[in-house]
């Protein structure tokens, strides 16, 4: 029973990072109105780096030993120069994934961004192969209803790959990596300290873009303060951040179809906050995505129960 309430709580971290991500597509689109994209990250980014150093002052203990064999091995360990290494490689392949996709959301829909974005949640288990992860027949079947759901909740009939349908396309590579990144490094580092030190990161590399390609105005990241603050303060400080713990304990596959449903809820904060309309085809691929999330969690649920062996395997 304490097993299966932990599977509950871990996805349940998941799924309100998706609720953050979703939302956060509609303040990515307002804080472009003002600043440009490399601007925008540089600061959320910052905010959001800034906002767990006080919890990691008050916390001031050990970062937890890094479980497996390999106990010394390279980035395995859980504190000092390797922590620092595997949050600079986390940071870097994240301000790829972040870049691409905000210069991509200038250039196309928010519905084919959310969609093109969501293409991890195919590609993670096709990558976590190469690292001999079995997806489990939940993960298959969740990845598949999953990208049926994105297709017909963000494509319309003249889907096309513009410019920036291929930006977003790039993004979700680096996305996709990532996933693998902070599941490989969660279980060995310390979250907290990872999730930090990837964040500063990110925020120096745009920080840098944004000095080489953009002309930065404080009035206008002053215009842009709301969606730069919840971007900051949301997306950044707490979803990343749930996102790291949470992987901790649930395989990359399982996360990727939990994580996806943020182009869900992207498409219910388009609905909310700016008046658009989901239609009949959007309704029905939020129902369809939400199948898949629950697909993809049966093993695991049935496996914390003792009913039936884990359908996915580390």
């Amino acid at each position: 029973m304490r097993r299966w309430l932990s599977v509950i709580a871990n996805d349940s971290l998941l799924f309100l990072t998706a609720v953050i991500w979703g939302v956060a597509f509609v303040a990515q689109r307002a804080g472009m109105e003002h600043v440009g994209p490399f601007t925008y990250n540089a600061v959320r980014f910052s905010i959001g780096s800034l906002s767990l150093v006080p919890l990691l002052l008050l916390r001031r203990r050990p970062a937890r030993r890094p479980e497996g064999p390999a106990r010394g091995a390279g980035i395995a360990a859980a504190r000092g120069p390797a922590l620092w290494t595997g949050g600079m490689l986390a940071g870097a392949v994240l301000f790829l994934g972040a870049s691409f996709q905000q210069a991509g959301l200038v250039y196309t829909t928010a519905g084919k961004g959310g969609f093109i974005t969501g293409l991890y949640v195919v590609l993670v288990p096709l990558t976590g192969l190469f690292r001999r992860q079995r997806a489990g027949w939940g993960g298959w079947v969740g990845a598949t209803l999953s990208l049926c759901g994105l297709f017909l909740l963000s494509v319309s009939d003249r889907f096309t790959m513009e410019r920036g349908d291929l930006l977003v396309l790039a993004s979700a590579l680096f996305w996709t990596a990532h996933v693998q990144i902070v599941g490989w490094l969660s279980p060995r580092t310390d979250p907290l300290g990872l999730a930090c030190i990837q964040f500063a990161v990110c925020a120096v590399l745009c920080a840098a873009g944004a000095a080489l390609t953009e002309t930065v105005r404080l009035s206008g990241i002053l215009q842009a303060a709301v969606p730069i603050l919840y971007g900051g303060l949301l997306s950044v400080g707490v979803a990343f951040t749930l996102q790291v713990v949470a992987q901790a304990k649930a395989p990359p596959t399982h996360a990727a179809v939990i994580l996806s449903l943020e182009s869900v809820f992207a498409a219910l904060g388009g609905a909310l906050i700016l008046s658009e309309r989901l239609g009949t085809r959007g309704t029905v691929g939020c129902a369809i995505m939400f199948a898949g999330m629950l697909f993809s969690q049966v093993p695991r649920l049935l496996g914390a129960a003792g009913l039936a062996s884990p359908g996915v395997a580390r």
